[in-house]
C-alpha cells in the first residue's frame, strides 16, 4: 500500500501499530523519538509519516513543521488523545494532511493512511506534468513534445524568418491561427500588424468590400469610404483563415492583388499599392476544390509556396495531458479554484477520446470541468457524458483467435478508413500517407461502398 513511518514514545504501541500495518499490506516501521526522526536523512521512497503529537522533548507539532520544511512531499497524520478542535487547528496549522484520535480505530486510520497516499500521488503526479509542461517544447504559444509537434516546430522555425505565402492545413480546432500568429511573431514583420479574418463568417456579398475596401456610395449604406483588410495589414501579415470560402468569382481579384501587390477598393477608379506576407489556412481539400472547379488552380499555387501541416489532437499522443494540464492551471487560476491536477482515470479518458473538435475541444471540456468540480483533482464525473463514455478505438488488425483473422481485402479497408479518420477526411494527406494517388483512393473508397466525400 505505501511505506509508513511511525513515531510514537510507547515503544509497545509502535510495535502493534506496525504489526497491524504491515498484516494490511502497509510497509511500517517506527521510531520512538521525534528528534532521531529529523536528526536522520527520511527514505527517499517514504510516503506517509504518523506521529503522535505529545511526546518529551520534540512533540509532533514540531516534528510535523520540520518534516513539511524538508520534505514537503511528504504527508504527515497525527495522532492524540486529545481530540478537540483547538488541536485539529493546531496540527493543520502545522502543515498536517489529517489528525486521528487514540484509541487508534485500524479501519479509519487505514482509510486516512490510504487518502494521504493517494494525496501524495497527486501532488508528485501534478508536479510531473507541471514540470514536464513548463520544459516541452513550444514555439510561441504552441506546445507539444510529440513527433508531429516536433516536425511541425522544425517547419515553422525554418519558415518565420522568410517572406514566403503558407498555407496552413488542419482540422477545426487544432490551432492553426495560433501557427500563423506564430510565424508572424518569429518573423521579419513582427513589429507590423497581424490582421486575421475568417473568410467563412464574411456574407459572401461583402467578401470583396472587405478584403479590398469600398469608395464612398459603393453600394447602399457605403456612406463613407472604407479601408479594406490588405491595407490594415500593409507591412505585415494577412492571415486569410477558411480561405477555400472565397467565391470563385472573387478569386481572379485576389490573385491580381498578390501577384501586382495593389488592390482597388470597390466602387474606386484608383489602385493603392500593399504590402503583406500572406498567409492562409483552411481545414478542406483545396486540391480536391481545384479539380471539381471550385477553387482556381492559379490561385492555389500562389498561397501554396509552402504548406504546413497541423496535426489533430489525437495524433499527439500523451501531449493531451500536458497541453489539459496546462489549461487547468490556467482556469483554476481564472476561477480561483484549488484543482491542481488530472486523477488517473481522468487521463484514461482523455486518451481515449477522439477529439474531434481537437485542442479547442479540449480547452473547453477542461474549463467546463473545473468550474464543476469540488475537489483538489478532475474526476470522471467532471467531464461531459461523450468523454466518460469513450472507449480505445485504436485500430486492431487481428487477434490470436483464428475466427478473427480475415482477407487481405478487408485489412486494406480498415487500414484507409482509420488513416482518413486520423487525418479528419482530408483525402489528399491521406492519399499521401498510403502512397497513392487520389484518384487511386477515390477508386478504392468507391469499392468500398464510400463516396469520396
Amino acid at each position: 500500500m505505501g511505506r509508513v513511518l511511525i513515531v510514537d514514545d510507547e515503544r509497545d504501541f509502535c510495535e502493534l501499530l506496525a504489526a497491524d500495518l504491515k498484516d494490511r499490506g502497509w510497509d511500517a516501521r517506527f521510531l520512538t523519538r521525534a528528534e532521531d526522526a529529523l536528526a536522520a536523512d527520511l527514505d527517499p521512497d517514504l510516503d506517509v509519516v504518523l506521529t503522535d503529537l505529545r511526546m518529551p522533548g520534540i512533540d509532533g507539532l514540531a516534528l510535523c513543521r520540520g518534516i513539511v520544511e524538508r520534505r514537503p512531499d511528504v504527508p504527515v497524520v497525527v495522532m492524540t488523545a486529545f481530540g478537540s478542535m483547538e488541536t485539529a487547528v493546531a496540527a493543520i496549522r502545522a502543515g498536517a494532511y489529517d489528525f486521528v484520535t487514540k484509541p487508534i480505530e485500524a479501519d479509519a486510520l487505514e482509510l486516512t493512511l490510504a487518502r494521504a497516499l493517494r494525496h501524495r500521488e497527486l501532488s508528485e503526479q501534478v508536479r510531473f506534468l507541471t514540470e514536464t509542461a513548463e520544459r516541452a517544447q513550444s514555439f510561441d504559444q504552441l506546445l507539444g513534445e510529440s513527433r508531429p509537434m516536433q516536425r511541425l516546430f522544425d517547419s515553422l522555425s525554418r519558415l518565420a524568418e522568410t517572406d514566403v505565402s503558407v498555407l496552413i492545413v488542419g482540422e477545426s480546432g487544432s490551432g492553426k491561427e495560433l501557427v500563423a500568429r506564430a510565424l508572424h511573431e518569429r518573423g521579419p514583420r513582427r513589429a507590423e500588424a497581424f490582421v486575421p479574418v475568417n473568410c467563412a463568417a464574411i456574407p459572401e456579398a461583402l467578401v470583396e468590400s472587405e478584403l479590398f475596401g469600398h469608395a464612398k456610395g459603393a453600394f447602399t449604406d457605403a456612406r463613407s469610404s472604407r479601408t479594406g483588410l490588405f491595407e490594415e495589414a500593409s507591412g505585415g501579415t494577412l492571415l486569410l483563415d477558411e480561405v477555400g470560402e472565397i467565391p470563385i468569382a472573387l478569386q481572379p481579384k485576389l490573385l491580381r492583388a498578390l501577384e501586382e501587390g495593389r488592390v482597388r477598393p470597390v466602387g474606386s477608379n484608383e489602385e493603392h499599392p500593399v504590402d503583406v506576407r500572406l498567409i492562409c489556412a483552411t481545414n478542406r481539400d483545396l486540391e480536391a476544390a481545384v479539380e471539381e472547379g471550385r477553387f482556381r488552380e492559379d490561385l492555389y499555387f500562389r498561397i501554396n509556396v509552402v504548406q504546413v501541416d497541423v496535426p489533430p489532437l489525437r495524433g499527439r499522443g500523451r501531449d493531451i495531458l500536458l497541453l489539459a494540464q496546462r489549461f487547468l492551471e490556467r482556469f483554476a487560476a481564472q476561477q480561483g479554484k484549488p484543482v491542481t491536477g488530472l486523477s488517473r482515470s481522468v487521463a484514461e479518458k482523455l486518451l481515449a477520446y477522439r477529439w474531434p473538435g481537437n485542442v479547442r475541444e479540449l480547452r473547453n471540456c477542461i474549463e467546463r470541468a473545473v468550474a464543476l468540480t469540488r475537489c483538489q483533482e478532475l474526476s470522471v464525473d467532471d467531464l461531459p457524458d461523450k468523454i466518460r463514455a469513450s472507449r480505445s478505438t485504436d485500430l486492431v488488425v487481428a487477434g490470436g483467435d483464428p475466427s478473427e483473422l480475415v482477407p487481405m481485402e478487408v485489412i486494406e479497408e480498415r487500414y484507409i478508413r482509420h488513416v482518413l479518420e486520423a487525418v479528419g477526411g482530408h483525402r489528399t494527406t491521406a492519399a499521401r500517407i498510403l502512397g497513392l494517388d487520389r484518384k487511386t483512393l477515390y477508386r478504392k473508397l468507391s469499392k468500398y461502398g464510400s463516396s469520396a466525400d
